[in-house]
């Protein structure tokens, strides 16, 4: 206490100039309007300028749960929209009319791991059937189709990627409603190709592809992509249709898995069709 006592003293005009100053500005501040405006202008600058990079790394570090958040509220909307419910009454349709019975539930599920530069990729979720999902569902995400839940676990599930040698699944031209075979044939991550169409359909670049709802995994009109170029092949009656692909398989972080709510009694049915 005593070396600080003899470090004040010795230096008691220095401290008393910075009281003096400090309070002649004070009152300099305080009694002249343009030096106050001055000073409260760059005090609220710096303190905004604080809060905002505060602020900023508060959201950084909180972005994964918001879209957590925004992942399960899309859940909920693709769980209610009209596509996921099936007609069961020729009436009219009202909001929450019980003639429509919903077909398709959407779970969501966060992706642990994800492969694109291979010829067989595939996704690991972080759900399995503990949590409703079973092999051959359909799983999609925000930008379109992902691919098709090909085994499960208790607590995760792998996904066959849309960007699978073997992969198929049912599309359609938008537009023109002509159904056909989409399949990835290796290469670019982002291209696919639309299969089995015919050549008198009228093609433009930029044509919309989409689910076609012909299988009992994929609803219809679920975004697959749009046509970047095609050509008929010499002797062929089909065209060679590349598809760039709405989902970015380098970009996927939630997805979407999708269940079927009548698959049981649709299979039951074809199995006794098909019976001799």
């Amino acid at each position: 206490m005593r070396p600080l006592w003899l470090f004040l003293v010795k230096h008691y005009i220095f401290f008393l100039f910075l009281i003096l100053e400090g309070f002649a500005v004070t009152m300099y501040i305080n009694n002249t309007y343009y030096q106050r405006a001055i000073v409260v202008k760059a005090t609220n600058n710096l303190t905004g300028s604080v809060f905002n990079f505060r602020n900023g790394i508060a959201q950084y570090f909180s972005l994964g749960i918001i879209n957590e958040q925004l992942a399960f509220e899309n859940a909920h909307l693709l769980n209610q929209q009209k596509g996921s419910f099936i007609r069961t009454d020729n009436k009219i349709f009202f909001h929450n009319d019980t003639l429509y019975r919903q077909q398709y539930e959407y779970m969501i599920a966060r992706v642990i791991d994800n492969s694109t530069n291979r010829d067989a990729n595939y996704l690991t979720l972080d759900k399995g059937s503990r949590n409703g999902i079973k092999k051959d569902m359909a799983v999609v995400c925000p930008g379109g189709v992902v691919g098709i839940v090909n085994g499960v676990s208790e607590n995760f599930s792998s996904v066959m990627s849309l960007l699978h040698a073997k992969t198929r699944i049912s599309a359609k031209l938008k537009k023109a409603d002509y159904v056909g075979t989409i399949a990835w044939e290796g290469g670019n991550n982002t291209i696919c190709k639309l299969k089995d169409v015919p050549t008198h359909v009228k093609l433009n670049p930029g044509d919309t592809v989409i689910t076609s709802g012909y299988s009992m995994m994929f609803p219809e009109g679920i975004m697959i992509g749009r046509v970047l170029q095609y050509k008929v092949g010499k002797g062929n009656d089909f065209y060679d249709i590349d598809v760039k692909l709405s989902t970015d398989f380098n970009n996927i972080s939630y997805v979407y898995v999708i269940k079927n709510l009548m698959k049981d009694e649709l299979e039951a049915l074809i199995e006794t069709a098909q019976k001799p």
